[in-house]
């Protein structure tokens, strides 16, 4: 399709890491695989396999446990890759590598979503596929459910997490089934917690992180805006609900239920100032919302390498909230 676009005389007017193009006729092209090579690092202690959980939309689940369970129940924890909303995928190497090691540090069940992209497909799709996809876990603890995970999953102990793009719908989810009739929506299962891992929020109004963020870091301020402008409905601003969780007809957080909630930070990220404002205004409405900040480290550093010591001790705190936040199941 590029050499066709190309041969047609089209130039390319978007292109994201090297994934996706969009061409002057509207006409958009992607790549299969991520623009980088990372090998899988999969020692075998960890099973995986996938599973379908939008038939109608050809959307999948890549689905993680321990080998080793002892016929124990774990918790489940979910992972919603970032991007922009606009490129990655759970097959991709980097999302690979973070869910097997989620899943063997964890000890539990990790489920990793795909969810439809823009521009083809812009917000709210995300939010609606990432529902979808815990509503579709929430079933599997019936009678129809899968044996592969129903048979391993403590269903009342649920986890949501997402880097980036992931940490946004996060958010969003975490409001959506907050309230006691979201909760009901969910049961058997129960969510007890949310990680956001350097959330994707935007705004108008530049932030510090973001005017002093360099050209060359891993996001940038160009590659950020252009996220929001092929992601966002078409002519809305950042400041449109599904990207700044303050703006104007944004939920009122303050009347929102929200679970127990670990916001990552890194310190050199781009979204740095957006998240610890986002953490402190919360937190400051009495919700049960802590932030851990990591110096020094730029956006999505634990996918990029999550063997360094850094993306360790974030691994680390992460299994310190899910204990703490889920408890541990007594057998």
């Amino acid at each position: 399709m590029a050499s066709e676009a190309d041969a047609a005389g089209l130039v390319v007017v978007d292109e994201c890491r090297g994934v996706l193009f969009v061409y002057s006729d509207g006409a958009v092209v992607r790549k299969v695989g991520p623009g980088f090579a990372t090998p899988v690092r999969d020692d075998g202690t960890v099973e995986w396999k996938d599973a379908t959980f939008d038939a109608v939309r050809g959307l999948e689940v890549r689905l993680y446990r321990p080998r080793k369970r002892g016929g124990r129940r774990l918790p489940v924890f979910f992972y919603y890759h970032g991007g922009g909303f606009c490129i990655g995928s759970r097959t991709w190497p980097n999302c690979q590598n973070y869910c097997l090691r989620l899943a063997s540090e964890l000890d539990a069940v990790v489920v990793a979503p795909d969810y439809r992209l823009a521009p083809e497909h812009r917000l709210p799709a995300a939010f609606e596929d990432a529902e979808a996809a815990l509503l579709w876990l929430a079933s599997q603890a019936g009678p129809e459910g899968d044996p592969w995970i129903a048979d391993a999953a403590d269903f009342g102990r649920v986890f949501i997490s997402g880097d980036s793009a992931g940490g946004t719908i996060a958010h969003h989810l975490a409001v959506r089934f907050g309230s006691t009739a979201g909760s009901a929506e969910l049961e058997p299962a129960r969510v007890r917690g949310y990680v956001q891992l350097m959330p994707f929020f935007g705004g108008v109004e530049r932030t510090r992180s973001e005017a002093e963020c360099p050209d060359d870091a891993f996001l940038n301020r160009p590659l950020n805006d252009r996220y929001w402008r092929l992601s966002l409905p078409a002519g809305a601003t950042a400041d449109h609900p599904f990207s700044n969780p303050f703006g104007l007809g944004s939920p009122d957080l303050a009347a929102a239920e929200i679970a127990p909630t670990l916001v990552i930070v890194g310190g050199r990220d781009i979204l740095r100032d957006r998240a610890v404002n986002y953490a402190a205004r919360l937190k400051a409405m009495g919700k049960p919302v802590e932030a851990r900040e990591f110096e020094g480290q730029q956006h999505g550093f634990f996918t990029i390498d999550p063997w360094s010591a850094t993306s360790a001790d974030l691994m680390r705190a992460v299994k310190r909230f899910v204990d703490t936040a889920g408890g541990r199941r007594v057998e």
